[in-house]
Protein backbone atom coordinates (compact mmCIF):
# COMPACT_ATOMS: atom_id res chain seq x y z
CA UNK A 1 0.00 0.00 0.00
CA UNK A 2 1.41 3.45 -1.16
CA UNK A 3 1.42 6.29 1.44
CA UNK A 4 2.38 9.94 0.52
CA UNK A 5 5.54 9.37 2.39
CA UNK A 6 6.21 6.30 1.13
CA UNK A 7 6.06 7.58 -2.55
CA UNK A 8 7.82 10.90 -2.10
CA UNK A 9 11.15 8.93 -0.34
CA UNK A 10 10.83 6.30 -3.12
CA UNK A 11 10.95 8.68 -5.72
CA UNK A 12 13.73 10.64 -4.22
CA UNK A 13 15.97 7.08 -4.43
CA UNK A 14 15.31 6.68 -7.86
CA UNK A 15 16.43 10.20 -8.48
CA UNK A 16 19.37 9.98 -6.53
CA UNK A 17 20.38 6.72 -8.40
CA UNK A 18 19.82 9.06 -11.84
CA UNK A 19 21.55 11.59 -10.73
CA UNK A 20 24.29 8.79 -9.52
CA UNK A 21 24.02 7.77 -13.56
CA UNK A 22 24.53 11.64 -14.49
CA UNK A 23 27.81 11.64 -12.96
CA UNK A 24 28.98 8.47 -13.65
CA UNK A 25 28.13 8.89 -17.21
CA UNK A 26 25.78 11.56 -18.47
CA UNK A 27 26.07 13.14 -21.79
CA UNK A 28 29.79 14.21 -22.46
CA UNK A 29 30.80 17.68 -22.72
CA UNK A 30 33.18 15.90 -25.64
CA UNK A 31 31.68 13.64 -28.20
CA UNK A 32 34.84 11.73 -28.22
CA UNK A 33 33.91 10.75 -24.40
CA UNK A 34 30.17 9.52 -25.36
CA UNK A 35 29.13 5.76 -25.38
CA UNK A 36 26.21 3.46 -26.75
CA UNK A 37 24.01 0.72 -26.44
CA UNK A 38 26.71 -1.81 -27.19
CA UNK A 39 29.20 -0.28 -24.41
CA UNK A 40 26.14 -0.40 -22.05
CA UNK A 41 25.15 -3.75 -22.21
CA UNK A 42 28.70 -5.15 -22.59
CA UNK A 43 29.36 -3.44 -19.66
CA UNK A 44 32.64 -1.67 -20.98
CA UNK A 45 31.30 0.96 -18.23
CA UNK A 46 31.42 -1.43 -15.33
CA UNK A 47 28.12 -2.70 -13.97
CA UNK A 48 27.12 0.08 -10.93
CA UNK A 49 25.76 2.72 -14.28
CA UNK A 50 23.29 0.85 -16.08
CA UNK A 51 21.98 -1.37 -12.86
CA UNK A 52 21.39 2.26 -11.47
CA UNK A 53 19.82 3.91 -14.67
CA UNK A 54 17.36 0.81 -14.69
CA UNK A 55 16.58 0.67 -10.83
CA UNK A 56 16.26 4.98 -10.80
CA UNK A 57 14.25 5.20 -13.43
CA UNK A 58 11.86 1.99 -12.38
CA UNK A 59 11.58 3.37 -8.90
CA UNK A 60 10.22 6.79 -10.40
CA UNK A 61 7.76 5.68 -12.80
CA UNK A 62 6.99 3.74 -10.07
CA UNK A 63 6.51 6.53 -7.52
CA UNK A 64 4.87 8.99 -10.30
CA UNK A 65 2.40 6.28 -10.76
CA UNK A 66 0.99 5.57 -7.80
CA UNK A 67 1.37 9.03 -6.64
CA UNK A 68 -1.25 9.73 -8.54
CA UNK A 69 -3.82 7.87 -6.09
CA UNK A 70 -2.54 9.48 -2.53
CA UNK A 71 -1.06 13.09 -3.64
CA UNK A 72 -2.94 15.20 -0.49
CA UNK A 73 -2.37 18.70 -2.22
CA UNK A 74 -0.80 20.95 -4.59
CA UNK A 75 1.56 22.35 -2.02
CA UNK A 76 2.97 18.44 -1.48
CA UNK A 77 2.99 17.88 -5.10
CA UNK A 78 4.92 20.94 -5.87
CA UNK A 79 7.99 19.85 -2.57
CA UNK A 80 7.88 16.62 -3.43
CA UNK A 81 9.01 17.01 -7.42
CA UNK A 82 11.25 19.78 -6.30
CA UNK A 83 12.69 17.44 -3.82
CA UNK A 84 13.28 14.92 -6.69
CA UNK A 85 14.92 17.34 -8.65
CA UNK A 86 17.37 18.94 -6.54
CA UNK A 87 19.83 15.89 -6.85
CA UNK A 88 19.77 15.75 -10.47
CA UNK A 89 20.86 19.94 -10.73
CA UNK A 90 24.95 19.91 -10.38
CA UNK A 91 25.69 16.97 -12.73
CA UNK A 92 25.89 15.92 -16.36
CA UNK A 93 22.74 16.46 -18.66
CA UNK A 94 20.59 13.19 -18.87
CA UNK A 95 19.17 11.27 -21.59
CA UNK A 96 20.30 14.40 -24.57
CA UNK A 97 22.90 15.92 -25.90
CA UNK A 98 21.04 18.79 -26.84
CA UNK A 99 21.88 21.43 -24.55
CA UNK A 100 25.47 21.26 -26.43
CA UNK A 101 23.64 22.03 -29.67
CA UNK A 102 21.37 25.41 -28.50
CA UNK A 103 25.01 26.32 -26.83
CA UNK A 104 26.46 26.73 -30.48
CA UNK A 105 23.34 28.13 -31.98
CA UNK A 106 23.78 30.49 -29.27
CA UNK A 107 27.41 31.27 -30.21
CA UNK A 108 26.51 31.77 -33.39
CA UNK A 109 23.44 33.96 -32.66
CA UNK A 110 26.15 36.13 -30.20
CA UNK A 111 28.87 36.41 -32.74
CA UNK A 112 26.47 37.72 -35.08
CA UNK A 113 25.77 35.06 -37.88
CA UNK A 114 22.82 33.53 -38.91
CA UNK A 115 21.81 30.28 -36.93
CA UNK A 116 18.87 29.93 -39.72
CA UNK A 117 21.06 30.48 -42.55
CA UNK A 118 24.14 28.93 -41.48
CA UNK A 119 25.44 25.58 -38.68
CA UNK A 120 27.51 25.32 -35.91
CA UNK A 121 29.71 23.50 -38.17
CA UNK A 122 30.28 26.20 -40.70
CA UNK A 123 30.53 28.71 -38.33
CA UNK A 124 33.50 27.60 -36.25
CA UNK A 125 31.43 26.98 -32.99
CA UNK A 126 34.42 26.31 -30.75
CA UNK A 127 32.56 23.74 -28.80
CA UNK A 128 31.50 21.58 -32.33
CA UNK A 129 32.85 18.44 -30.40
CA UNK A 130 29.96 18.35 -28.00
CA UNK A 131 27.64 18.37 -30.63
CA UNK A 132 25.72 15.31 -31.65
CA UNK A 133 27.05 15.08 -35.53
CA UNK A 134 23.45 14.88 -36.60
CA UNK A 135 22.81 18.52 -35.90
CA UNK A 136 26.39 19.80 -36.50
CA UNK A 137 25.18 20.77 -39.88
CA UNK A 138 21.88 21.74 -39.19
CA UNK A 139 20.10 25.03 -38.89
CA UNK A 140 18.78 26.09 -35.34
CA UNK A 141 14.97 25.07 -35.85
CA UNK A 142 13.82 27.19 -32.88
CA UNK A 143 12.16 30.59 -33.09
CA UNK A 144 13.26 34.02 -31.89
CA UNK A 145 12.54 33.91 -28.37
CA UNK A 146 15.21 30.83 -27.77
CA UNK A 147 17.47 32.43 -29.82
CA UNK A 148 17.49 35.40 -27.56
CA UNK A 149 17.75 33.11 -24.90
CA UNK A 150 20.46 30.91 -26.01
CA UNK A 151 22.95 33.94 -26.99
CA UNK A 152 22.15 35.27 -23.40
CA UNK A 153 23.06 31.96 -22.36
CA UNK A 154 26.56 32.07 -23.59
CA UNK A 155 27.08 35.68 -22.78
CA UNK A 156 26.47 34.47 -18.78
CA UNK A 157 28.06 31.25 -18.90
CA UNK A 158 30.88 32.37 -21.01
CA UNK A 159 32.37 28.53 -21.21
CA UNK A 160 30.39 25.53 -22.04
CA UNK A 161 29.84 24.38 -18.92
CA UNK A 162 28.79 27.70 -17.55
CA UNK A 163 26.50 27.56 -20.75
CA UNK A 164 24.83 24.50 -19.96
CA UNK A 165 24.22 25.75 -16.45
CA UNK A 166 22.87 28.57 -17.46
CA UNK A 167 20.53 26.39 -19.64
CA UNK A 168 19.90 24.47 -16.85
CA UNK A 169 18.78 27.57 -15.41
CA UNK A 170 16.84 28.36 -17.70
CA UNK A 171 15.28 25.10 -18.35
CA UNK A 172 14.20 25.30 -14.52
CA UNK A 173 12.56 28.54 -14.75
CA UNK A 174 10.09 27.53 -17.19
CA UNK A 175 9.49 24.18 -14.75
CA UNK A 176 8.57 26.51 -12.00
CA UNK A 177 6.11 28.47 -14.76
CA UNK A 178 4.60 24.97 -15.48
CA UNK A 179 4.43 24.29 -11.72
CA UNK A 180 2.34 27.99 -11.48
CA UNK A 181 0.26 27.27 -15.00
CA UNK A 182 -0.89 23.64 -14.56
CA UNK A 183 -2.30 24.15 -11.14
CA UNK A 184 -4.30 27.58 -12.27
CA UNK A 185 -5.31 25.54 -15.31
CA UNK A 186 -6.97 22.43 -13.96
CA UNK A 187 -8.98 24.91 -11.90
CA UNK A 188 -10.43 26.67 -14.76
CA UNK A 189 -11.77 23.18 -16.49
CA UNK A 190 -12.61 21.42 -13.03
CA UNK A 191 -10.52 19.34 -12.34
CA UNK A 192 -8.11 18.60 -9.38
CA UNK A 193 -5.51 20.71 -9.18
CA UNK A 194 -3.07 18.09 -6.65
CA UNK A 195 -3.83 15.49 -9.03
CA UNK A 196 -2.52 17.59 -12.10
CA UNK A 197 0.22 18.78 -10.61
CA UNK A 198 1.65 15.93 -9.67
CA UNK A 199 0.42 14.22 -12.70
CA UNK A 200 3.07 16.49 -14.88
CA UNK A 201 5.39 17.89 -12.58
CA UNK A 202 6.63 14.22 -10.66
CA UNK A 203 6.65 13.03 -14.23
CA UNK A 204 10.01 11.18 -15.33
CA UNK A 205 9.90 12.91 -18.49
CA UNK A 206 10.26 15.95 -16.62
CA UNK A 207 13.11 15.28 -13.89
CA UNK A 208 15.51 13.57 -16.61
CA UNK A 209 14.50 15.91 -19.87
CA UNK A 210 13.93 19.34 -18.82
CA UNK A 211 15.49 19.37 -15.45
CA UNK A 212 18.80 17.95 -16.20
CA UNK A 213 18.05 17.60 -19.87
CA UNK A 214 17.69 21.27 -20.30
CA UNK A 215 15.60 20.85 -23.20
CA UNK A 216 13.78 24.24 -23.91
CA UNK A 217 10.47 22.68 -24.08
CA UNK A 218 10.40 23.52 -20.17
CA UNK A 219 9.85 26.97 -21.46
CA UNK A 220 7.67 26.47 -24.14
CA UNK A 221 4.98 24.85 -21.91
CA UNK A 222 5.40 27.17 -19.22
CA UNK A 223 4.00 29.37 -21.45
CA UNK A 224 1.52 27.52 -22.99
CA UNK A 225 -0.50 26.68 -20.21
CA UNK A 226 0.14 30.04 -18.80
CA UNK A 227 -1.50 31.36 -21.66
CA UNK A 228 -4.53 29.01 -21.72
CA UNK A 229 -5.07 29.32 -17.73
CA UNK A 230 -4.87 33.45 -18.14
CA UNK A 231 -7.34 33.42 -21.39
CA UNK A 232 -9.84 31.01 -19.51
CA UNK A 233 -9.97 33.31 -16.42
CA UNK A 234 -13.19 33.95 -16.74
CA UNK A 235 -14.44 30.55 -17.36
CA UNK A 236 -13.40 29.21 -13.93
CA UNK A 237 -15.30 25.94 -12.46
CA UNK A 238 -15.32 24.27 -9.52
CA UNK A 239 -13.47 20.85 -8.81
CA UNK A 240 -14.75 18.55 -10.80
CA UNK A 241 -17.33 16.43 -7.65
CA UNK A 242 -15.01 12.99 -8.24
CA UNK A 243 -12.09 14.66 -7.36
CA UNK A 244 -13.41 15.63 -3.55
CA UNK A 245 -12.01 19.40 -3.68
CA UNK A 246 -14.01 21.76 -2.43
CA UNK A 247 -15.68 24.81 -4.99
CA UNK A 248 -13.75 27.57 -5.43
CA UNK A 249 -15.09 31.03 -4.55
CA UNK A 250 -15.70 33.94 -7.40
CA UNK A 251 -12.92 36.38 -7.40
CA UNK A 252 -12.86 39.49 -9.09
CA UNK A 253 -10.32 39.02 -12.04
CA UNK A 254 -6.66 40.76 -11.61
CA UNK A 255 -7.07 42.07 -15.24
CA UNK A 256 -9.55 43.44 -17.40
CA UNK A 257 -10.61 41.68 -19.78
CA UNK A 258 -9.21 42.96 -22.57
CA UNK A 259 -5.95 43.06 -21.23
CA UNK A 260 -5.70 39.16 -20.48
CA UNK A 261 -6.78 38.13 -23.52
CA UNK A 262 -3.57 40.61 -25.10
CA UNK A 263 -1.41 38.90 -22.09
CA UNK A 264 -2.66 35.51 -23.18
CA UNK A 265 -2.19 36.00 -26.30
CA UNK A 266 1.18 37.38 -25.78
CA UNK A 267 2.41 34.41 -23.50
CA UNK A 268 1.20 31.83 -26.45
CA UNK A 269 3.39 33.92 -29.05
CA UNK A 270 6.54 33.36 -26.78
CA UNK A 271 5.76 29.74 -26.71
CA UNK A 272 5.65 29.67 -30.64
CA UNK A 273 8.68 31.81 -30.43
CA UNK A 274 10.88 28.66 -28.86
CA UNK A 275 8.96 26.08 -31.10
CA UNK A 276 6.60 26.78 -33.68
CA UNK A 277 4.66 23.50 -32.71
CA UNK A 278 3.13 25.49 -30.02
CA UNK A 279 0.84 27.79 -32.47
CA UNK A 280 -1.66 24.81 -33.06
CA UNK A 281 -3.17 26.02 -29.50
CA UNK A 282 -3.95 29.46 -30.64
CA UNK A 283 -7.08 28.77 -32.38
CA UNK A 284 -8.61 26.86 -29.25
CA UNK A 285 -7.75 29.66 -26.77
CA UNK A 286 -9.35 31.82 -28.84
CA UNK A 287 -12.07 29.37 -27.83
CA UNK A 288 -11.01 29.18 -24.18
CA UNK A 289 -12.24 33.10 -24.48
CA UNK A 290 -16.02 32.51 -24.45
CA UNK A 291 -19.12 30.96 -22.74
CA UNK A 292 -19.88 27.39 -24.08
CA UNK A 293 -22.15 27.60 -27.13
CA UNK A 294 -21.58 30.95 -28.16
CA UNK A 295 -21.77 31.57 -31.94
CA UNK A 296 -18.70 31.73 -34.44
CA UNK A 297 -20.01 35.82 -34.89
CA UNK A 298 -18.45 35.82 -30.70
CA UNK A 299 -15.05 34.74 -31.67
CA UNK A 300 -14.24 37.62 -33.57
CA UNK A 301 -13.31 40.47 -30.70
CA UNK A 302 -11.30 37.51 -28.31
CA UNK A 303 -9.70 36.46 -31.44
CA UNK A 304 -8.37 40.16 -32.17
CA UNK A 305 -7.02 40.01 -28.98
CA UNK A 306 -5.52 36.57 -28.69
CA UNK A 307 -4.16 37.19 -32.25
CA UNK A 308 -2.84 40.43 -31.85
CA UNK A 309 -0.79 39.90 -28.57
CA UNK A 310 0.78 36.11 -30.50
CA UNK A 311 1.46 38.58 -33.00
CA UNK A 312 2.82 41.27 -31.37
CA UNK A 313 5.09 39.15 -29.69
CA UNK A 314 6.40 37.42 -32.36
CA UNK A 315 6.71 40.43 -33.89
CA UNK A 316 9.13 41.96 -31.05
CA UNK A 317 11.30 39.42 -30.74
CA UNK A 318 11.44 38.89 -34.66
CA UNK A 319 12.98 42.56 -34.38
CA UNK A 320 15.23 42.02 -31.16
CA UNK A 321 16.99 38.74 -32.79
CA UNK A 322 17.28 40.42 -36.12
CA UNK A 323 16.42 37.09 -37.84
CA UNK A 324 12.91 37.54 -38.99
CA UNK A 325 10.56 34.53 -39.96
CA UNK A 326 14.00 32.77 -41.38
CA UNK A 327 13.27 30.06 -38.56
CA UNK A 328 10.57 28.55 -41.18
CA UNK A 329 13.99 27.51 -43.19
CA UNK A 330 14.93 25.54 -40.03
CA UNK A 331 11.86 23.69 -39.46
CA UNK A 332 12.58 22.04 -42.99
CA UNK A 333 15.65 20.55 -41.12
CA UNK A 334 14.06 19.28 -38.23
CA UNK A 335 12.86 15.71 -39.07
CA UNK A 336 17.25 14.87 -39.99
CA UNK A 337 16.70 11.95 -37.36
CA UNK A 338 14.76 8.67 -38.30
CA UNK A 339 13.13 6.74 -36.01
CA UNK A 340 10.48 4.31 -35.44
CA UNK A 341 8.87 6.52 -32.79
CA UNK A 342 7.57 8.38 -34.91
CA UNK A 343 4.62 6.95 -36.62
CA UNK A 344 4.78 8.18 -40.02
CA UNK A 345 8.27 7.66 -40.33
CA UNK A 346 7.66 3.48 -38.48
CA UNK A 347 5.43 2.86 -41.62
CA UNK A 348 7.64 4.65 -44.44
CA UNK A 349 10.88 2.45 -42.96
CA UNK A 350 8.98 -0.72 -43.35
CA UNK A 351 7.38 0.18 -46.78
CA UNK A 352 10.50 0.90 -47.92
CA UNK A 353 12.39 -2.43 -46.10
CA UNK A 354 9.38 -4.22 -47.52
CA UNK A 355 9.62 -3.52 -51.21
CA UNK A 356 13.66 -4.11 -51.10
CA UNK A 357 12.26 -7.75 -50.21
CA UNK A 358 10.73 -7.72 -53.63
CA UNK A 359 13.92 -6.15 -55.40
CA UNK A 360 12.26 -2.74 -55.80
CA UNK A 361 14.76 -0.11 -53.71
CA UNK A 362 12.00 2.89 -52.65
CA UNK A 363 12.62 5.39 -49.87
CA UNK A 364 9.35 6.00 -48.69
CA UNK A 365 9.68 8.26 -46.01
CA UNK A 366 9.06 11.51 -47.47
CA UNK A 367 6.00 10.21 -48.70
CA UNK A 368 4.23 8.82 -45.11
CA UNK A 369 5.68 12.20 -43.69
CA UNK A 370 4.11 14.18 -45.89
CA UNK A 371 1.03 12.30 -45.65
CA UNK A 372 0.95 12.66 -42.32
CA UNK A 373 1.88 16.26 -42.15
CA UNK A 374 -1.61 16.93 -44.70
CA UNK A 375 -3.49 14.86 -42.72
CA UNK A 376 -2.75 16.97 -39.51
CA UNK A 377 -4.76 19.89 -40.96
CA UNK A 378 -7.80 18.56 -41.41
CA UNK A 379 -7.88 16.74 -37.82
CA UNK A 380 -6.89 19.24 -36.39
CA UNK A 381 -10.26 21.42 -37.69
CA UNK A 382 -12.24 18.86 -37.16
CA UNK A 383 -11.31 18.48 -33.67
CA UNK A 384 -11.43 22.46 -33.25
CA UNK A 385 -15.18 22.44 -34.46
CA UNK A 386 -15.69 19.63 -32.14
CA UNK A 387 -14.25 21.84 -29.64
CA UNK A 388 -16.86 24.70 -29.93
CA UNK A 389 -19.41 22.03 -27.91
CA UNK A 390 -17.74 23.57 -24.68
CA UNK A 391 -13.96 21.82 -24.32
CA UNK A 392 -11.90 24.11 -25.71
CA UNK A 393 -9.15 23.29 -23.20
CA UNK A 394 -9.32 19.78 -23.49
CA UNK A 395 -9.14 20.31 -27.25
CA UNK A 396 -5.90 22.27 -27.22
CA UNK A 397 -4.71 19.30 -24.98
CA UNK A 398 -5.63 16.69 -28.08
CA UNK A 399 -4.36 19.12 -30.57
CA UNK A 400 -1.02 18.96 -28.98
CA UNK A 401 -1.25 15.31 -28.55
CA UNK A 402 -2.10 15.26 -32.24
CA UNK A 403 0.42 17.72 -33.40
CA UNK A 404 3.25 15.16 -31.51
CA UNK A 405 1.31 11.59 -33.00
CA UNK A 406 1.80 12.97 -36.85
CA UNK A 407 4.89 14.80 -36.30
CA UNK A 408 7.88 13.28 -38.67
CA UNK A 409 10.12 12.81 -35.54
CA UNK A 410 9.22 11.86 -31.99
CA UNK A 411 11.21 12.26 -28.68
CA UNK A 412 10.54 10.89 -25.68
CA UNK A 413 10.28 14.96 -24.09
CA UNK A 414 7.58 15.50 -26.60
CA UNK A 415 5.49 13.46 -24.64
CA UNK A 416 5.38 16.18 -22.13
CA UNK A 417 3.48 18.46 -24.39
CA UNK A 418 0.06 17.22 -24.55
CA UNK A 419 0.61 16.09 -21.02
CA UNK A 420 0.86 19.29 -19.56
CA UNK A 421 -2.76 20.13 -20.76
CA UNK A 422 -4.59 17.35 -20.80
CA UNK A 423 -3.75 16.41 -17.18
CA UNK A 424 -4.92 19.71 -16.41
CA UNK A 425 -8.32 19.78 -18.46
CA UNK A 426 -9.25 15.68 -18.80
CA UNK A 427 -12.42 15.52 -17.11
CA UNK A 428 -13.89 12.13 -18.66
CA UNK A 429 -13.15 8.52 -18.88
CA UNK A 430 -9.79 7.89 -16.76
CA UNK A 431 -9.09 4.59 -17.70
CA UNK A 432 -9.01 6.31 -21.43
CA UNK A 433 -6.04 9.01 -20.08
CA UNK A 434 -4.21 5.96 -18.31
CA UNK A 435 -3.93 4.11 -21.61
CA UNK A 436 -3.71 6.78 -24.06
CA UNK A 437 -1.16 9.38 -22.49
CA UNK A 438 0.49 8.26 -19.02
CA UNK A 439 1.18 4.82 -20.43
CA UNK A 440 2.85 6.31 -23.53
CA UNK A 441 4.72 8.83 -21.26
CA UNK A 442 5.98 6.06 -18.89
CA UNK A 443 7.44 4.68 -21.78
CA UNK A 444 9.37 7.34 -23.13
CA UNK A 445 10.65 7.60 -19.86
CA UNK A 446 12.63 4.16 -21.17
CA UNK A 447 13.32 5.00 -24.32
CA UNK A 448 17.08 6.73 -23.78
CA UNK A 449 20.13 5.82 -21.71
CA UNK A 450 22.08 8.26 -19.57
CA UNK A 451 24.71 9.55 -22.19
CA UNK A 452 21.78 10.43 -24.52
CA UNK A 453 21.69 7.45 -27.06
CA UNK A 454 18.17 6.39 -27.96
CA UNK A 455 16.94 2.89 -28.05
CA UNK A 456 14.82 3.28 -31.03
CA UNK A 457 18.30 3.92 -32.85
CA UNK A 458 19.34 0.42 -31.61
CA UNK A 459 16.16 -1.25 -33.05
CA UNK A 460 15.44 0.38 -36.10
CA UNK A 461 14.42 -2.27 -37.80
CA UNK A 462 12.45 -4.45 -35.18
CA UNK A 463 10.32 -1.28 -33.97
CA UNK A 464 9.63 0.15 -36.99
CA UNK A 465 7.56 -3.53 -38.17
CA UNK A 466 6.11 -3.34 -34.88
CA UNK A 467 5.07 0.38 -34.78
CA UNK A 468 3.72 -0.52 -38.69
CA UNK A 469 2.08 -3.85 -36.71
CA UNK A 470 0.27 -1.54 -33.66
CA UNK A 471 -1.58 1.18 -36.23
CA UNK A 472 -2.72 -1.87 -38.31
CA UNK A 473 -3.97 -3.14 -35.39
CA UNK A 474 -5.64 -0.01 -33.92
CA UNK A 475 -7.24 0.40 -37.75
CA UNK A 476 -9.16 -2.73 -37.56
CA UNK A 477 -9.80 -2.62 -34.08
CA UNK A 478 -11.27 1.27 -34.90
CA UNK A 479 -13.21 -0.25 -37.86
CA UNK A 480 -14.84 -3.37 -36.24
CA UNK A 481 -16.04 -1.09 -33.54
CA UNK A 482 -17.55 1.65 -35.55
CA UNK A 483 -19.57 -1.05 -37.57
CA UNK A 484 -20.33 -2.93 -34.09
CA UNK A 485 -21.67 0.67 -32.88
CA UNK A 486 -23.90 1.34 -36.09
CA UNK A 487 -24.89 -2.20 -35.69
CA UNK A 488 -26.29 -1.96 -32.35
CA UNK A 489 -27.61 1.57 -33.08
CA UNK A 490 -29.45 0.30 -36.37
CA UNK A 491 -30.92 -2.63 -34.03
CA UNK A 492 -32.47 0.07 -31.17
CA UNK A 493 -33.77 1.92 -34.36
CA UNK A 494 -35.32 -1.16 -35.67
CA UNK A 495 -36.84 -2.49 -32.34
CA UNK A 496 -38.05 0.96 -30.95
CA UNK A 497 -41.76 0.41 -33.04
CA UNK A 498 -42.23 -2.96 -31.07
CA UNK A 499 -41.49 -1.58 -27.58
CA UNK A 500 -43.60 1.52 -28.40
CA UNK A 501 -46.28 -0.97 -29.41
CA UNK A 502 -45.70 -3.06 -25.79
CA UNK A 503 -46.61 0.53 -23.75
Amino acid sequence: MFTPRSVRYLGLVGSVLTALCAYLGGAELLRGNAYNVVDLLRGDLGVLLPVSWVAGTALLITAWWHGRRVVPSTRWALVTAGLWALPLLPFLPLGSEDVYSYACQGYVQLAGGDPYATNAQAFGCPWLGSVSEAWRDSPAPYGPLFLLLSAAAVHAGGTLIGTVAVFRLIAVVGVAMIAAGVPALARRAGVAPAKATWTVLACPLVLIHLVSGGHNDAVMIGLLVAGLALVAGRRSAPDSPQSGAPSLPRTAPLLPRTAALLLGGALLGLAVGVKATAVVVLPFAVLAAVPKGASLRALWRPGVAIGGGAVGALAVLSLLSGRGVGWAYGLLRSGDTIEWTSPSTAVGMTVGRFLAVFGVHVDALPATRLIATVLLVPALVALWWWARRGEALLGAGLALALTVVLAPVFHPWYALWPLAVLAATWTRNEAIFTRWVLVPCAVAATLTIPDGYNWALATKTQGSWLMTAALVALAVWLIRRSRAQRRAAGEATYLAPERADLH
